[in-house]
């Protein structure tokens, strides 16, 4: 039997080493096994947990797609969706562009543009001055200290926020002064007065600003701007070149209207998403979870796989794409009516995402019905859009079923903590009870060992006395 003394740290709640003690025993594999069956309680639980909110974290994440889905199908019954407006198109726009203001003139219009509107200037020679000068423009006052470059003289004017010119400064030393306004501004233009002789005006390169020109449909007009308001009522026209060689360009002016463009674009974006959402609850739905999962990745793997309720929901979803939505004409009713259907053409087979009840959108159905019956679309969006987004905030919309299931899950997750944590503390008790009974027998054992040892000896001592003592009897009865 070993004879090691035993290892005691002392200290409360200290760790306890018996390991290799008297009785020969490794106490500690004994306690670790019998701790590891009394675990097992709190590996299921912990077990249980990590699945709970896995499932909590996938059902948000659907919530959140549901969600989403909803604001889609709102925006499909939005009024401001199927807002009227003018559209005004240019048969050249690199000679003349159009803008609908409002309450335009419906039909097409000849624009003929004879001469673009452009600034009065004058331009000057420049020499630098010798001592501050004072350049007076259009009655506002430039300061030039001595030795400035023509750049500097620019740059100040420039930068004068009153300032009625532009000026640029040319490579070869001449200073151009634009009026910032286009437009006739007869004779008197671009008043410079110059005491000291900074800038000099070169004779005859002054151009007098000058209006547009135009005619639209024979009738002649002048802008001082290239951007005429009055040409057309309800039209904005930009000139942006003559067209004495070309000809006159048409701008036609079409009835008030929705935007089939706006309409068929939020269309395509709400079946997008129906589609991206619907491929999410079917993955959830389908995904399996391992036989015998070895990891907290797999524990949460497919804990909504075969959801009643997320079934259910599936099922809702793609049945109100087909049906009429109630009080509505035929022919204008549901989705179907757009051009939005699932499945393949006529003699194919049906694709996955068919099977799984992802959405086609036929443009050309879709434009059409835009086109031909705006109203119809009108009313059928906004009717079915509200009763599709009521089917989905059942279920996804705060307090609905699936709040419902994520708040109860958080609750049994914190249950599930709670009663983790206690089965923890009365395991450590348990440990701590184990150590100290193994400690208290490997004392005993130790005491006995001690005890049999030292009787072994009186016995092993009074056996060697009893020979002597024999012996010498022997020797002394011979003589």
């Amino acid at each position: 039997m070993s004879t090691q003394p035993i290892v005691n740290s002392g200290g409360a709640g200290a760790p306890i080493n018996i390991t290799g003690l008297s009785s020969g025993l490794n106490t500690t594999e004994i306690i670790n096994a019998l701790m590891a069956v009394q675990r097992l309680p709190v590996g299921q639980l912990t077990n249980q947990q990590t699945k709970l909110q896995a499932e909590q974290t996938q059902l948000r994440q659907v919530q959140a797609g549901l969600q989403q889905l909803a604001f889609s199908a709102a925006d499909l019954s939005s009024p401001t969706l199927f807002q009227t407006s003018q559209t005004v198109t240019s048969s050249n726009p690199n000679q003349i562009t159009a803008l609908s203001t409002s309450g335009a003139g419906v039909g097409g219009y000849q624009v003929n543009v004879t001469q673009l509107a452009n600034s009065a200037q004058r331009t000057f020679t420049f020499t630098s001055p010798a001592s501050a000068d004072t350049i007076t423009i259009d009655g506002q006052e430039i300061k030039l200290k001595a030795g400035a470059s023509i750049q500097e003289l620019a740059s100040t004017i420039n930068s004068d926020s009153k300032a009625t010119v532009y000026a640029a400064a040319l490579e070869s030393g001449k200073l151009v002064l634009s009026s910032r306004v286009t437009g006739n501004t007869g004779e008197g233009f671009i008043a410079v007065s110059d005491p000291g002789a900074t800038l000099t005006e070169q004779a005859g390169t002054a151009k007098q600003g000058k209006n547009a020109e135009y005619t639209v449909d024979g009738v002649a007009g002048t802008s001082g701007s290239n951007t005429v308001t009055n040409a057309i009522a309800g039209v904005t026209l930009n000139l942006g070149a003559l067209t004495t060689v070309s000809g006159p360009v048409t701008i036609e002016v079409a009835a008030p209207a929705a935007s089939t463009s706006a309409i068929a674009g939020q269309v395509e974006s709400f079946v997008k998403l129906y589609n991206s959402t619907i491929g999410q609850l079917h993955n959830e739905i389908a995904t399996k979870p391992p036989e015998h999962p070895q990891s907290a990745a797999e524990l949460g793997t497919g804990t909504l796989f075969g959801d009643g309720e997320l079934n259910d929901l599936v099922s809702s979803m793609r049945q109100a794409i087909y049906t009429p939505v109630e009080g509505l004409p035929a022919g204008m009713a549901s989705l179907a009516d757009l051009g939005i259907s699932t499945g393949a053409p006529s003699g194919s087979a049906p694709t996955q995402s068919a099977l799984e009840g992802e959405l086609t959108v036929n443009t050309t159905e879709l434009t059409k019905a835009i086109q031909t019956n705006p109203a119809g679309v009108e009313k059928m969006l906004q009717s079915w859009g509200q009763s599709f987004q009521k089917l989905i905030n059942t279920n996804a919309e705060p307090g609905g079923s699936l709040d419902t299931r994520i708040t109860g899950e958080g609750t049994r997750i914190s249950e599930l903590g709670q009663q983790i944590t206690t089965m923890n503390e009365m395991l450590a008790v348990r440990q701590k009870s184990l150590q100290a009974e193994y400690l208290a027998m490997e004392r005993v054992v130790q005491q006995n060992q001690s005890e049999s040892a030292w009787l072994t000896s009186q016995i092993t001592s009074m056996m060697a006395n009893s020979v002597v003592a024999s012996s010498s009897s022997s020797k002394s009865g011979g003589g």
